[in-house]
């Protein structure tokens, strides 16, 4: 299995076609999996600023197909002709697909780096995946690397303690746009009721506003305010909330975007300033409501523009973190893929073993004797493994697995290709390494002689020795 991730973000397209390709992004990963066989697995990761998804491949000849299944899908759901969809995309494999996302979950690539808010949609990410039964068993450990990874930059550079979020430096700037920078006298308008609007009414709290108004279109306010605080207005009491607010704050990203003309009518007669601050992806307001008069306009790009820039050395410390940490899952990965070899040639060696040794108890018996012979075989068996499961370890650190499976097809004959094979070997993989994957041989040396052997006429062998009997 191989994974591959496609990126759009902030970085490489605007955003107003990362919101246009996001269109229908719950949906994509149960879709994909459904009709096409290319796919394993799929995790989409879509916030304010970015549109990503993670896929799982049965294997390298698989990344193309699987990449032209997902674009197309994304294309079905969003209207945009598969090349636009497929130019909005950056493609990363290898090593390049957990670098990337470990950067993003620990905030590095984000419009305010250090932001804390994309580790728990990083989280959220994968838990929905789950629940919708797409997230492959590599796409798991991928994003519970990248949690980890998060946490051990928050918790070892300097980025973890400035709180820093897009939230944040939002209301930073509607603070300095104010004629009063002391948030516990403003009156809020906020729209949405989603992880944005959560974070936000946190934050206005933490500022000390406590007259919060939210209106949601899909009816969610009530149950919003609830748990969150707050007041929630209806669409009839929001024409009055907003000609009374000093600030609205948009996150909801639907539809029914309010227009300049529709708030200029709203505040006439108000001769109080107004900050718009609209944080949705598919925006809430028309940019045009800049141009009104005592209105400001704050949105993700004005955030990005005023974002402050972290100390160059917390930064590259978190950077190498992140480096260390995808270049030591990619080491894990390549090291799973030999798995099913390791397990293939101790199986060989195995039967091997056992056919010589029933040549050995039909014509000496279950002796004393037969017993030392076994011993001893098995403990030559297991020295002769040491050196190729080694190299199969440093093979796979550099790359080169594919000669390690061809060295076996060639010498032995044996075939690493099964893919129940391979599935069994992942699946014991994941608790334990290649040395444990298959039952060791030391742990059959004791089951050996610590249990009775049968004859081939069904006579059982009453020999039941702790260690081998010793020659006179």
């Amino acid at each position: 299995m191989v994974l591959l991730s496609l990126v759009a973000t902030h970085s490489n397209v605007d955003l107003e076609t990362v919101a246009r390709l996001s269109v229908g992004a719950p949906q994509v990963p149960s879709a994909v999996l459904a009709e096409d066989r290319a796919v394993a697995g799929a995790v989409v990761l879509a916030t304010c600023n970015r549109f990503e998804i993670y896929a799982e491949a049965p294997s390298e000849d698989d990344i193309e197909a699987a990449r032209s299944a997902i674009v197309s899908t994304i294309s079905a759901y969003s209207g945009i002709p598969e090349h636009s969809v497929s130019s909005s995309f950056e493609t990363h494999t290898g090593q390049d697909v957990a670098e990337h996302l470990f950067a993003v979950g620990a905030g590095l690539d984000s419009a305010v780096i250090g932001e804390r808010e994309i580790a728990g949609q990083v989280r959220r990410a994968l838990i929905d995946a789950q629940g919708s039964g797409a997230a492959s068993g590599g796409l798991v450990r991928l994003f519970q690397a990248a949690s980890r990874t998060a946490k051990d930059v928050g918790a070892q550079t300097a980025l973890g303690s400035r709180g820093r979020s897009i939230v944040s430096v939002a209301l930073e700037l509607a603070g300095d746009l104010s004629e009063d920078a002391d948030w516990s006298g403003k009156t809020v308008v906020l729209f949405g009721t989603g992880a944005y609007a959560g974070a936000t009414v946190a934050a206005l709290k933490d500022r000390g506003c406590t007259d919060i108004s939210v209106f949601s279109s899909s009816g969610r306010a009530e149950a919003f305010v609830a748990t969150r605080g707050g007041t929630a207005v209806s669409a009839a009491e929001l024409p009055g909330a907003m000609r009374r607010a000093d600030v609205v704050i948009g996150c909801s990203g639907s539809d029914a975007r309010i227009d300049a003309g529709d708030l200029e009518r709203i505040r006439e007669g108000s001769t109080s300033p107004l900050v718009v601050i609209d944080l949705a992806l598919s925006h809430d307001f028309d940019p045009a409501v800049g141009m009104l008069d005592d209105v400001e306009l704050i949105t993700l790009e004005s955030v990005r523009a005023a974002a402050p820039g972290e100390q160059s050395d917390a930064l590259a410390q978190a950077s190498d973190l992140v480096r260390d940490a995808a270049r030591s899952f990619e080491e894990q990965q390549t090291t799973r893929a030999m798995n099913a070899a390791i397990v293939a040639l101790r199986r060989h060696t195995q039967s091997v073993l056992d056919s010589e040794m029933e040549r050995v108890r039909a014509q000496h018996g279950c002796t004393a004797a037969a017993e030392e012979v076994e011993f001893a075989l098995r403990r030559m068996v297991r020295q002769l493994l040491h050196v190729p499961t080694v190299r199969a370890r440093e093979l796979a650190a550099e790359g080169r697995q594919d000669e390690y499976t061809a060295g076996l097809q060639a010498l032995y004959g044996i075939d690493v290709a099964p893919a129940a094979d391979k599935a069994a070997a992942d699946k014991a993989a994941d608790t334990k390494d290649a040395d444990t994957a298959v039952v060791s041989d030391a742990a059959v040396t004791g089951a050996r002689l610590h249990a009775t052997h049968a004859h081939a006429d069904g006579a059982v062998c009453p020999v039941d020795h702790e260690r081998p009997a010793q020659s006179a």
